[in-house]
This record gives C-alpha cells, sequence and structure tokens, in this order.
C-alpha cells in the first residue's frame, strides 16, 4: 500500500502524533531554557522575580500539554484496541461448521491489512475444507453400492450349499478387491490435491522415453509416439509421469482391442503439452466438463472397471502445476486428452484439512 493510499484515519494518526511529539518537545526545550536561565541568574546572585511569571505560564503550559497527551494517547490506543478485539471476537466465532464469516476490514492501515490476509487465507481453507466435505459425499455414494452387495448376497446365502457358499464368496471377494482400489485412488487424489509439488528441472525427453517404456507393457494396444519434445521444464516429474500415464490406462481401458493408441510430447514458449491420443467412441462435448469430476463417468461404460477417480487425479496433478488438462476430438475419431503446463510451475493447493475434522464440525451438507 503506497503512501497516498492509506485510509485516512491512518494518516490523522500520523499527523496527530507528530504534532504531540512537537510539543513534547517543545516543552522540553522550554523547561530546559528556564532551567538554565534560573540557574545562571542563581549564580549570579540575581533576583529571580523575573522570572516568576514566564515559569508560572511554562508550568500551566506544561500541565495541559501532558494532559492533552495523555487523553488523545488513550482515545488513539483505545481505537487500535477496539479494532484488535473486534478482530479477536470475530475469529473466536469461526468453526469448520461455518466458514463464512469474515473479519472486518476496518481499525486502521495495520489491522486492515492483518484482516485481509487473514481473510484471504480463509477463503483458501473454506475451499479447502468444501472440497474435503465434498469427497467424503462421494466416498459415501460409491460404498453404498459395494456394501450392498456384499450384504444382499450373505444374507440369502445358503450356508449348506457349498456352490452358493463358493459364489458369495467370489463375489465378495471381488467387491472388497474394488473397495481396496477405491481407498487407493482416494489416496493418491487427496495425495495430488494436497502435497507440495517439487520443482525439479526436468528433462522432456527423457520424461517421454520413460512413458514409452511404460505404456509399451500395456497389453490389447499398438502404442506409438509421435512426438517427443526437447528442452527443460521445471515441475514434479514423477507428478506429471502419473497423471500422463493415468490418461494412457484410460485410453486402453475406454478403445476397442487392438486398436492404435498414440501419445506424444511437445513445447512452445508458453507450455508444455503432454498427449495420449486414442481412436475409440470419444467423449461427447456436452460431457467434457463432467469427465474430471470424482466419480462422475460421463454415461460410459462401468463394465471397464476403475472407481471413477482417474481423471479427478489428472486434473488435480495438472492444475496443482498451474495447468489444465482438456480433451479434443481425434482426427478420424476418438478422444484426445492433453495436460497443460506451464514451463515454470508450482502447487497452489492450501494446506489439507483432516477428515475427522469435517466429520466431528458436521462433514454431511
Amino acid at each position: 500500500m503506497t503512501r497516498s493510499q492509506r485510509p485516512r484515519s491512518a494518516r490523522r494518526r500520523i499527523v496527530t502524533g507528530v504534532a504531540l511529539a512537537c510539543a513534547v518537545a517543545l516543552a522540553l526545550v522550554g523547561g530546559v531554557t528556564f532551567t538554565a536561565q534560573a540557574t545562571a541568574l542563581w549564580s549570579a546572585g540575581a533576583p529571580l522575580d523575573p522570572l516568576l511569571m514566564p515559569m508560572t505560564v511554562f508550568g500551566v503550559a506544561s500541565v495541559v500539554t501532558i494532559v492533552l497527551v495523555v487523553l488523545v494517547g488513550w482515545f488513539v490506543a483505545g481505537a487500535a484496541l477496539r479494532s484488535i478485539a473486534e478482530v479477536r471476537e470475530a475469529a473466536e466465532s469461526m468453526t469448520l461448521a461455518d466458514l463464512s464469516r469474515r473479519l472486518p476490514s476496518g481499525g486502521g492501515e495495520g489491522i486492515a491489512d492483518l484482516s485481509q490476509s487473514v481473510n484471504s487465507m480463509l477463503d483458501r481453507l473454506e475451499g479447502s475444507v468444501d472440497s474435503q466435505r465434498q469427497l467424503l459425499d462421494d466416498v459415501r455414494h460409491e460404498l453404498k453400492t459395494p456394501i450392498t452387495i456384499v450384504r444382499g448376497h450373505l444374507e440369502i446365502m445358503d450356508a449348506s450349499d457349498r456352490a452358493d457358499v463358493d459364489a458369495t464368496r467370489a463375489i465378495g471377494i471381488a467387491e472388497l478387491d474394488r473397495l481396496t482400489r477405491l481407498v487407493e485412488d482416494i489416496d493418491l487424489l487427496a495425495a495430488a490435491e494436497t502435497d507440495t509439488y517439487a520443482s525439479d528441472e526436468i528433462d522432456l525427453a527423457a520424461l517421454t522415453a520413460r512413458m514409452a517404456d511404460m505404456v509399451a507393457v500395456i497389453p490389447g494396444h499398438d502404442w506409438h509416439v509421435t512426438d517427443r519434445a526437447t528442452g527443460r521444464m521445471l515441475g514434479d516429474g514423477d507428478r506429471l509421469l502419473q497423471a500422463w500415464l493415468q490418461l494412457a490406462d484410460n485410453a486402453s481401458k475406454y478403445s476397442p482391442d487392438a486398436s492404435p493408441i498414440d501419445v506424444g510430447s511437445a513445447v512452445d514458449p508458453v507450455e508444455v503439452r503432454l498427449w495420449v491420443r486414442d481412436h475409440g467412441p470419444g467423449v461427447p462435448p456436452a460431457m467434457r466438463h463432467r469427465i474430471f469430476r470424482r466419480f462422475d463417468r460421463a454415461g460410459r461404460r462401468r463394465s471397464v472397471g476403475g472407481s471413477g477417480l482417474g481423471l479427478a487425479i489428472v486434473d488435480a496433478i495438472a492444475k496443482g502445476h498451474g495447468g489444465r488438462c482438456e480433451v479434443t476430438d481425434t482426427p478420424g475419431g476418438g478422444a484426445t486428452f492433453t495436460i497443460h503446463v506451464p514451463h515454470t510451475s508450482g502447487a497452489s493447493y492450501p494446506a489439507p484439512v483432516r477428515a475427522d475434522d469435517v466429520i466431528h464440525q458436521g462433514g454431511k451438507r
């Protein structure tokens, strides 16, 4: 904040403080002057009567100055303390159950700046808590189905029928495996959204080569590396590779068997692009804004498996690097998923809020 932007109340306090300091300085100078004159007359044996009137006036003026200093100081200190008390009361009234309140922005330059900083922190905290609550709601919804399936089969199982017991056991194990994958993907998503990303120098050619080696072992498709970027960027190479591989895994699930899938990388003066291009059914434009949501497959087949968190993880990693992930049409049919990342990237997510804190404070919306 520049000097011309300071609140008027802050300017008045500055001017008042300077004036009081000048008054006190003048009083001290006057007192020293009168004391020196009196000492000189007394040492010379001269009468002190000529100094009685000036000394009286000076004494009265000094008392008035001290009273004014005390009164104005009391007013200024009281105003500052009232502002601090308002900020403290507002902060004490906030809980995780209601983070909508904000600190008052008044109270002078220093208090206003502090309130603005705290309010910005509360905005980030509220966004983090809302994200955690939404995740809890989504997880609760996803857990209902496997729990219902396992419970239902256990209730109707004929314990005396060996074949029925074996079939129920197989169903239960399959659903538990799905729950295990769900928990693992939730852990990956939470890490992608809350971790502090590394800012290391990444060799794009080496990153693309690692990607080519890893996708080559994914069965059922013919993998091609169409473009290889050269140069370097700053970012978290492991996280970017994780997101890129997730796109490849997603393409392999939704593409016809034995169909070709292309991967590639490119760089320009603004950003780095990492893409996966399949020749499957594609993604309709009306559904492209939905597929990056948690557990939302936008009408695509659930029979391919997965938890529905893969593209949400990709989106979180891209945003953590200051970029984005988008889907476009592949020429001739199919979908192309591209991760756009600036050359110099950094994570921007707030510190994580523990899930049990959200639950204890009323996590349900």
